[in-house]
């Protein structure tokens, strides 16, 4: 076949087939073109998913009759003073974006220049363009898309529901919102209600707002704020407490010089950074926006824009470790705003309902086994209403009030059903979760001996036998070294068992087979792909499990005080290995509102 040139109409498709993916692409470059001209407020409209009408309008700078004409040109930008691709300052820059959406949809453009006496109208229909015509708008600019995919049928086909449609647009307002806090937003059609981001106020704590109005109010009191710089790199932003996480990785954001980019080696990132609070199948909510040169960047790897290439790639990735790690060290110890809200909110005033209790006759209360004795109610029986006391009492340990407001956790009055430690704070209560807490409390211990000098051994007097299957003690034997250095020493008892001889002194007395158990069984989950030092973690996070204090082991007053003071002293404590909070706090005042005295 021989070669030919393609018309024109033709090479514009092609062209609008690398930007116009689908409606959100559409919203996304036309956002992206009112940010580059400065504007202050932008309001988006879609219907049907973005198939039948897009609307984008902003207060923006506007164009002139000149500038509309060529607005609609291919490779026509105002972005690029010259001809250097290295040097990318704006949102957008390629000058593809409106033609290659007029060479599909029905494209109509009204623009106002604040040197022009009125507004100007310019249309593009399947490539065809109209003339400059007079109209009426204030400064700014108004961009209506129609019939998406008209002049294409068959990308049509390839479009989702229009309720998903939406939620791409959607997304697209939000990470867009996300990167300017500045700026005010808008977006509504017919799928959902409309979604307002006012504008925030300059700095931390309005960027701050802006990701809580984005991902939810509980993001702010549980954010943990970031900052980390390097040659001329900064990394900085907001990371949700472990403690609230999702089962995907949707909630993780990240921006490039304020423009929204996915990296896959990012998540990799965070992962490492919370290995020490969550599990693999939990991931925290946050928010990273990188700030470098334009030059130590290329944004223009990927058609959409979508992702980025540094480089120094290792610098960023380890910038944001670094940040993240530090952050979370910091803020280690504090409680989770979630469990405290979910407490209060599981409460319920208490009281019987007509229908749920028959109404009892001619009832004599002299015969009642709650009758008081003597003659009067001032020596009242209790013996009717006496449904156990605590499983420990605290209240006599000799804690003056002074004291009890110098310590954060306050000083333990009780210990509830032999796995929740009570305790009085000068402003409030805290509730402790004895195994969660000391499990965190056991785990740092194991991480600091092992940089230092070693977990010490306590050799058994009789080796303890395990009996396992045959491939999780193949798996066991083969990690015999490295389980070693956490103090356990094990080797083959012939087929199907193991010989347990030495267990880490600070876990002291042990469920050994318990413990043996449950490595092999992670064992067999581990990616062999991960660092050797993740894989450690990996085995003090099971053994301090075993180690800490049981639930259903009751304790002595100064023990829960021990935990208690132990607990602000260890990195971290706020959070078990799993990421679930250690200790909810109460204060007095949102103890107060559920009696309604506020």
């Amino acid at each position: 076949m021989p070669i030919r040139q393609l018309s024109e109409g033709t090479v514009n498709r092609i062209a609008a087939g690398e930007v116009v993916e689908r409606p959100a692409s559409v919203v996304k470059e036309l956002v992206e073109n009112a940010l580059d001209a400065g504007a202050h407020r932008i309001d988006v409209l879609t219907d049907g998913g973005g198939r039948r009408l897009i609307r984008v309008a902003d207060d923006g700078a506007g164009m002139g009759r000149a500038d509309l004409t060529l607005a609609v040109e291919r490779h026509a930008t105002s972005k690029l003073p010259d001809d250097d691709l290295m040097q990318i300052a704006t949102m957008g820059f390629r000058g593809e974006a409106l033609p290659s959406i007029g060479s599909v949809a029905r494209l109509s453009i009204t623009t106002r220049h604040a040197s022009e006496p009125h507004a100007w109208t310019l249309s593009v229909e399947g490539g065809d363009k109209s003339d400059v015509k007079p109209a009426a708008l204030g400064e700014g600019t108004r961009v209506e898309v129609r019939d998406l995919f008209y002049a294409t049928p068959a990308r049509l086909k390839f479009l989702k529901t229009d309720r998903s449609e939406a939620e791409a647009i959607r997304e697209v307002v939000r990470r867009l919102a996300m990167s300017r806090p500045d700026v005010a937003f808008t977006f509504a059609g017919e799928e959902r209600a409309p979604v307002t981001y006012a504008a925030a106020l300059p700095g931390n704590a309005g960027r701050l707002a802006r990701l809580s109005d984005v991902l939810g109010a509980e993001f702010r009191g549980n954010a943990v704020e970031l900052f980390a710089e390097r040659e001329g790199v900064t990394v900085e932003g907001f990371a949700a407490l472990p403690t609230l996480s999702r089962a995907n990785s949707l909630g993780q954001y990240l921006f490039v010089n304020d423009r929204p980019v996915r990296d896959k080696l990012l998540l990799g990132v965070v992962r490492a950074a919370y290995a020490d609070y969550l599990p693999r199948d939990r991931h925290p909510l946050l928010a990273l926006f990188v700030t470098l040169d334009g030059r130590e960047v290329d944004v223009n790897v990927h058609p959409a824009k979508a992702e980025v290439r540094f480089r120094d790639p290792g610098l960023v990735r380890s910038l944001i470790l670094h940040a993240l790690k530090t952050a979370l060290a910091r803020e280690g110890g504090r409680a989770s705003t979630t469990g405290g809200s979910e407490t209060l909110a599981a409460f319920r005033p208490m009281g019987m309902q007509p229908r749920d209790v028959a109404p009892v006759r001619n009832w004599d209360w002299q015969n009642s086994p709650s009758r008081p004795a003597g003659s009067g109610f001032a020596e009242t029986g209790q013996a009717g209403f006496d449904v156990g006391g605590p499983s420990a009492d605290a209240r006599g340990n000799g804690e003056v009030a002074s004291e009890v407001a110098d310590r954060p956790l306050g000083a333990a009055r009780a210990q509830l059903h032999e796995n929740f430690i009570v305790a009085q704070t000068h402003d409030g209560l805290v509730i402790v979760d004895q195994h969660a807490a000391h499990e965190r409390i056991v785990y740092e211990r194991m991480k600091a001996a092992l940089e230092q000098h070693g977990i010490g051994r306590q050799i058994l007097l009789i080796p303890e036998i395990v009996e396992l299957d045959d491939a999780d003690v193949a798996r066991l034997l083969e990690r015999a070294d490295e389980l070693a250095k956490f103090g356990l020493v094990l080797e083959s008892f012939g087929p199907g068992a193991v010989a347990v001889r030495e267990t880490p002194s600070l876990l002291g007395d042990i469920d050994i087979r318990g413990l043996v158990t449950d490595l092999a069984e992670h064992l067999a989950e581990w990616d062999e792909a991960l660092p050797l030092e993740r894989r450690l973690m990996h085995v003090a996070a099971t053994m301090a499990c075993h180690g800490s204090v049981r639930a259903g082991r009751r304790l002595k007053p100064e023990e829960m005080n021990a935990l208690l003071r132990e607990m602000e002293a260890t990195p971290n404590s706020g959070q078990c290995n799993h990421g679930r909070p250690t200790y909810v706090e109460l204060k007095l005042h949102d103890i107060e509102r559920l009696f309604g005295r506020r």
